[in-house]
């Protein structure tokens, strides 16, 4: 690990120091100050050094959500599906850890689409990008399927998925007769609303007009927890739903 101070220009100069003894003197001084204040390295910036890349520095940065050494945005290999078909790939893997069903269903839609355009030796459909960008990422990276400065592989803003032109907002659990779909409710929406069904035989967008909520009508399906019911869904058993932001 390497200390760090600015030059004039406020740039990042790394200089050498010994860490573990930084550490041990700073914890020092914060005991005998009874932790009152704030610790003495919670202010600087430090790069970390790989063993096996000497000279690639990396930042740590830290805020309310937690520290980020290893904070990798969401690989994204989409324009690279027609190269890797014709190297012979022939298995793709959606990164789902920590991400929804809603999430997981619309990428491997937009990957299925790229990989038939690949197969028929169809051009690569640019709208792709943004199907993947409206969902909710860390923002993404082609990792090292091409080659690019190690700060593109990592996310120093945020630690977390933001939702950008959808939010995954329920799940179809059955739907009877007459064409009533049981949501099981996952985020908030409500009458006058955009939503997207996300279904195996294709997607549609409505605009949200009759809702009921326990037999009576509903104008909001305020959040987790609530089942409501709304027409017009047959033939989509086991739909996913979102709400176009």
């Amino acid at each position: 690990m390497h200390d760090t101070q600015a030059d004039d220009a406020g740039d990042v100069q790394t200089i050498k120091f010994d860490f573990n003894k930084a550490l041990e003197e700073a914890n020092q001084s914060f005991a005998s100050c009874g932790g009152a204040e704030r610790h003495p390295l919670a202010d600087k910036t430090y790069l970390i050094e790989e063993g096996s890349r000497p000279g690639e520095l990396m930042p740590i940065m830290e805020d309310e959500h937690g520290t980020y050494i290893m904070n990798s945005k969401d690989l994204r290999a989409v324009e690279q599906v027609e190269k890797l078909v014709k190297i012979g790939v022939d298995s793709l893997k959606i990164e789902g850890r920590t991400k929804s069903l809603y999430y997981v269903a619309r990428t491997a839609q937009v990957y299925r689409k790229a990989v038939d355009d690949a197969v028929a030796g169809r051009p690569f459909d640019l709208s792709l990008l943004a199907e993947l960008d409206g969902l909710a990422n860390r923002g993404y990276t082609p990792g090292f399927l091409e080659r690019h400065q190690t700060q593109d592989y990592q996310n120093y803003l945020t630690g977390h998925s933001k939702a950008k032109q959808s939010q995954y907002v329920g799940d179809v659990l059955e739907v009877d007769a007459d064409g009533w779909a049981l949501i099981d409710v996952k985020n908030r929406f409500a009458l006058g609303d955009q939503l997207e069904i996300i279904h195996p035989s294709g997607n549609r967008v409505i605009t949200l007009n009759v809702m009921t909520r326990n037999g009576e009508p509903a104008e909001v399906a305020p959040g987790s927890g609530v089942k409501v019911k709304i027409p017009g869904m047959q033939g989509l058993e086991k739909a996913l739903i979102a709400r176009l932001l």
